[in-house]
């Protein structure tokens, strides 16, 4: 009885770490998703081609699950989003600075 405890414990210990992998490499790709994105914008010194109310509501999104990440404890998300939070954050800074000049 003991020993089974034991082996079980060993095999939910393994998936949770396998889970937690997954969880960081998520992680990665998604934050790095808006990258190429704020090196376009710092580039080329223009973010007329993005949509202001679909970054805000990204934003609201990210924001959201950054909180939710907080308050389950789960590292990843919280990571995630707090990366692309600040990303998206960055590009509607951009967006406001390079916005065309109205005569």
């Amino acid at each position: 009885m003991l020993l089974n405890i034991f082996i079980n414990t060993k095999k939910a210990n393994k998936r949770m770490d396998i889970e937690l992998i997954i969880g960081f490499v998520g992680a990665v790709l998604s934050s790095v998703s808006f990258l190429p994105q704020v090196v376009k914008i710092i580039k080329t010194k223009s973010a007329d081609d993005l949509s202001m109310p679909t970054i805000l509501l990204l934003a609201g999104n990210a924001a959201a699950w950054l909180l939710y990440g907080i308050l389950k404890d789960a590292l990843p998300l919280s990571v995630t989003n707090a990366i692309m939070l600040s990303m998206l954050l960055l590009i509607v800074f951009f967006k406001i600075k390079f916005r065309p000049k109205t005569l």
